[in-house]
């Protein structure tokens, strides 16, 4: 018996999968960015940084991953979205930019640390909410006519967009302070605890009015959520979200080390589900599906072959890159 796959779905997956490992570990990279004028100068910046040395750079596979599978796999919506938040892709690069030249440049430069540590806050911040925005963006609908995209240099910059880019800002400081508070000891994770607790009350607040505001963006995106049959389909998710919030600040109350990190991950998971009930089967709302933008079917044969093969390279050398530092970091460093 013949099994027909729809290899446009398969595809979509394997693009989300690759946000979704992104956004997760270069998130928490981003966050101790983001956090890291909170962090006294000295040994706890030092190993603030020294507890991502080994992975960071590593991390931004998946974006090179989900951008590269973008454009192969549903080449139209490429070639809309990127004119559409072109200010907020550059912006976005060139926050990575400094960020990574910052990271190696703070220890071989040292007596301008000061300026190294800002162009790598500056950075990640940038970089956070350049992606938080393009997401808006997205969500918010691009003009397309003619399959083209038909809009205004500025459509991305509206309220809903920043909005989004606060959320993700929130998100990835979380899943910083959270991984910081798994990695490190005493006085240094006693801080960073307590930049967690803030950072999960700031990422649920901003989750929850995003959430809010989507119901008003677009009568289509509020029948998802708010009608029957399709609430019965949705409801698991903002009830998980909720069950994940709590047992997130119990484990952070209960001075647990790697639970609230896990929890972090949990609930980005959850977020990208929702985005996923939101948004489905449109890879540019509201007028592309992903079967508008997909590429023919021989090009996404082809290219499942080598996704084939590399995808599980990438995830095994990421697993055992992470098995080799795991533990505490100490005070001897990467660098």
């Amino acid at each position: 018996m013949s099994v027909n796959v729809d290899l446009t779905t398969v595809w979509a997956f394997i693009i989300a999968f690759a946000v979704f490992a992104y956004v997760v570990m270069d998130g928490f990279d981003l966050g101790i960015g983001i956090l890291f004028p909170t962090f006294e100068v000295g040994p706890e910046r030092d190993r603030a940084m020294n507890s991502i040395a080994p992975v960071w750079d590593g991390n931004e596979t998946w974006l090179v991953l989900g951008g590269g599978g973008l454009f192969a796999a549903f080449p139209l919506a490429y070639a809309v979205i990127l004119p559409a938040t072109y200010p907020l892709i550059i912006a976005m690069l060139l926050g990575l930019v400094f960020r990574g030249v910052a990271f190696e440049y703070r220890w071989r430069d040292p007596g301008h640390r000061r300026y190294w540590d800002a162009a790598f806050t500056g950075g990640s911040l940038i970089a956070a909410m350049a992606q938080g925005m393009t997401l808006g963006a997205l969500l918010q609908g691009i003009e397309v006519v003619d399959r083209a995209y038909a809009g205004s240099w500025f459509d991305w910059l509206t309220p809903y967009t920043l909005l989004t880019g606060l959320g993700t800002v929130a998100g990835y400081a979380l899943l910083g302070a959270a991984w910081l508070v798994w990695k490190l000891d005493g006085e240094s994770q006693h801080h960073a605890r307590q930049l967690a607790k803030r950072a999960a009350w700031a990422t649920l607040v901003l989750m929850g009015a995003v959430s809010l505001y989507n119901v008003f963006l677009n009568a289509e995106y509020a029948a998802r959520w708010l009608t029957a049959p399709e609430i019965f389909y949705a409801a698991p998710v903002p009830i998980l979200t909720a069950v994940v919030a709590v047992a997130m600040l119990r484990a952070l109350k209960a001075e647990r080390h790697s639970k609230p990190f896990w929890l972090g991950i949990a609930l980005f998971f959850l977020g990208m589900a929702g985005l996923g009930v939101t948004m489905w089967p449109y890879v540019v709302p509201p007028g592309l599906t992903i079967w508008d933008a997909a590429a023919p079917e021989r090009s996404q044969v082809f290219m499942l072959v080598g996704v084939a093969i590399t995808l599980p390279l990438i995830i095994a050398y990421t697993a055992w890159a992470y098995w080799v530092f795991r533990g505490k970091v100490g005070h001897e460093g990467y660098h």
